[in-house]
């Protein structure tokens, strides 16, 4: 841009910016493609949301090809979104998911790890050892699956982030869900491990929130919520907006010395001593 200055009489001074190039020669800011796991309602769909509003673009996975294409046609359509059904605890379709990306939208910048199952509430003492591998199948070798995935065929090249959303119930024992709390605590590792491992050119982060008012936590507080909320020092639950908000931040380069850590976003419930 080039400023110049004339002047009249000595009397006033008249200044005039002009750009040195057209304006609509100047580069846009490009766009970046996330992969977002469990992406057809609750967290996922927030972040996969939240992404696409600042200027991205989502491939989403799931389970049921009906509820991913249903959650492609609220976040704008194929030009921004893209669905790949399948089972995270399938290589292939962790293989798959991320080459769509690359195919579909020409990178695969961020791997965001949303997906996660809990079939049995109880002692962990009494499960049956065929669920607990179940749950560390699609929890944590899953999430390790897509990661790696992503890394080989673009992050390893061209850099970019990593994001597993865990939970609060992987901080310490949290009642009748600890296997799939020891599941999430598994993450902690892998976050502050991979974020050694995979640096400077990827970053990777975690989130743990609390209980979320969804779906898959309607157990936690269905009939009851506002006797839960009360333990809650923020004095609600959580939404699934509230843990959209943060994944933008660390999949943004506002973070971009944020590295191998986990954000508790739980309402300040762990601050008093409760799951």
């Amino acid at each position: 841009m080039r400023i110049t200055v004339t002047s009249a009489a000595g009397e006033f001074a008249v200044v005039r910016i002009t750009a040195e190039e057209p304006l609509d020669t100047v580069p846009a800011m490009t766009s970046r493609t996330a992969l977002v796991t469990g992406g057809s309602r609750g967290i996922g769909l927030a972040i996969a949301r939240k992404l696409i509003d600042r200027g991205d673009r989502v491939v989403i996975t799931a389970r049921k090809p009906d509820e991913l294409q249903s959650a492609v046609e609220g976040l704008g359509g194929a030009d921004v979104a893209l669905a790949v059904p399948g089972n995270a605890g399938n290589a292939e379709h962790r293989r798959a998911a991320v080459r769509a990306a690359i195919e579909t939208f020409g990178s695969c910048d961020y791997v965001v790890s949303n997906v996660g199952i809990n079939p049995v509430y109880g002692r962990v003492i009494d499960t049956d050892l065929d669920a607990a591998r179940k749950i560390f199948d699609v929890n944590y070798v899953g999430a390790l699956g897509f990661v790696q995935q992503g890394y080989h065929q673009w992050l390893g090249e061209h850099g970019g982030a990593v994001l597993f959303v865990a939970s609060v119930a992987g901080m310490r024992s949290a009642g009748g869900i600890g296997v799939y709390g020891s599941s999430k605590a598994a993450l902690f590792h892998l976050t502050s491990h991979l974020g050694v491992e995979l640096g400077p050119n990827v970053r990777v982060n975690a989130l743990a929130p609390a209980v979320v008012k969804t779906q898959f936590a309607t157990a936690l507080f269905e009939g009851r919520e506002k006797e839960v909320a009360k333990r809650y020092p923020a004095g609600r639950l959580g939404l699934p907006e509230d843990i959209a908000s943060a994944a933008a931040f660390l999949l943004s380069d506002e973070a971009s010395w944020v590295t191998g850590q986990t954000l508790v976003i739980d309402g300040g419930m762990t601050s008093v001593g409760e799951l």
